[in-house]
């Protein structure tokens, strides 16, 4: 089939140990159709222990996870070129340090870095032209004084290691220590360096989580995890790194309950930011400034489920998809592509504990 006829393969990362509360059974594939945004015929691909973050190689010929919680590993797969969602396990190397939460490869495609929350470090590791993964290059330790919540601040907790659009440097936010790291690669060695300025200062006890770039400006946006808040930032890689235009609630005023910011995602347009709110239990659309990079809120839709760990938007940014961890749920919302806004499909999808979903192009 050719064009938007063509299915698109959803894979979706479950928690399945019992102290990371997991019902899931490892990696689980869904066919999507472009059109409708309906999911189809789930499978599960790949019985392995806690995939709590996925990540696609450039090419969408091998698929990469990290196991979470007490595991201190990421696994390589290769994705069947028959169309198919078959994985073959390409092997399991360390990840340099415990419970590590994200991953993302170079838009090169010869490294992969991943962020190890409990560890408190971050690694390169290479990625072989059959898609296997080498011993780690590089481990960077991270530090610096911890943030005032003596329960979620008391050691570094890098939560989220993105590259920036270049693919020169990834940006990485410490919950622990409230800093937004940035590091060059060095594309030849597999080797970190600081940027300059190496870091940025949040405010104390926000708990910066995840990261997301505007896919054409040079700005970036941060979701604050201790605080519910959202951070904008301008980002200049040639040498002043980030500089914070504006923070703001990513829950409406009046809210009360205890709430905890989780993903945050730029729609491919550049137009909006949608960021997952845990507690509150919604995602909250945010328009951007094209002049400044400022958000202003646009409004916040229930997720359909309870604790939205993680959120995604497909290729298109047609459809938007919430994976709520503690509903074993997955809820689909069309976006309005003039002015942002979410409606749920209708689809709803019942899997054990949703962390993490992405999207292959099956050519």
């Amino acid at each position: 089939m050719a064009g938007n006829d063509r299915e698109l393969l959803v894979f979706v990362g479950c928690y399945t140990t019992a102290d990371r509360k997991g019902r899931g059974e490892g990696i689980t594939a869904y066919r999507m159709k472009r059109d409708s945004g309906e999911w189809q015929a789930p499978e599960v691909v790949a019985k392995v222990a806690n995939p709590s973050f996925l990540a696609v190689h450039p090419n969408g010929r091998f698929l990469y996870c990290v196991h979470g919680g007490a595991m201190s590993e990421v696994s390589a797969f290769g994705i069947a070129d028959d169309g198919s969602a078959h994985l073959d396990p390409l092997g399991t190397r360390p990840s340099g340090g415990v419970n590590p939460v994200h991953l993302a490869v170079q838009p090169g495609g010869k490294w992969l870095v991943v962020a190890n929350y409990t560890g408190g470090t971050a690694a390169v590791l290479p990625v072989g032209s059959d898609g296997a993964l080498g011993a780690a290059t590089h481990v960077e330790t991270l530090s610096g004084p911890c943030g005032p919540d003596s329960v979620e601040q008391s050691a570094p907790h890098p939560h989220d290691i993105p590259f920036d659009p270049s693919g020169a440097f990834v940006a990485v936010p410490d919950k622990g220590l409230d800093r937004v790291f940035t590091f060059r690669l060095d594309l030849e060695h597999g080797r970190f360096s600081p940027a300059n300025p190496p870091l940025v200062v949040s405010a104390p006890g926000a708990g910066p989580r995840h990261i997301a770039f505007h896919p054409q400006w040079q700005f970036a946006y941060v979701i604050n995890e201790l605080n519910s808040s959202i951070t904008a930032y301008a980002f200049e890689p040639g040498g002043d790194g980030f500089r914070e235009l504006q923070t703001l609630p990513s829950v409406p005023s009046g809210v009360t309950a205890r709430t905890t910011g989780s993903e945050i995602v730029v729609h491919p347009s550049g137009r909006f930011v949608y960021v997952s709110n845990r507690g509150h239990d919604s995602v909250g659309v945010f328009a951007i400034d094209g002049s400044d990079g400022k958000l202003s809120p646009i409004g916040w839709v229930p997720s359909g489920g309870d604790t939205p760990r993680a959120i995604a938007l497909d290729p298109s940014g047609r459809f938007l998809y919430a994976a709520n961890q503690a509903s074993d749920s997955i809820v689909g919302f069309s976006v309005d592509e003039a002015t942002g806004e979410l409606s749920p499909t209708g689809l709803t999808l019942q899997t054990g504990s949703p962390s993490t979903l992405v999207f292959v192009d099956p050519q």
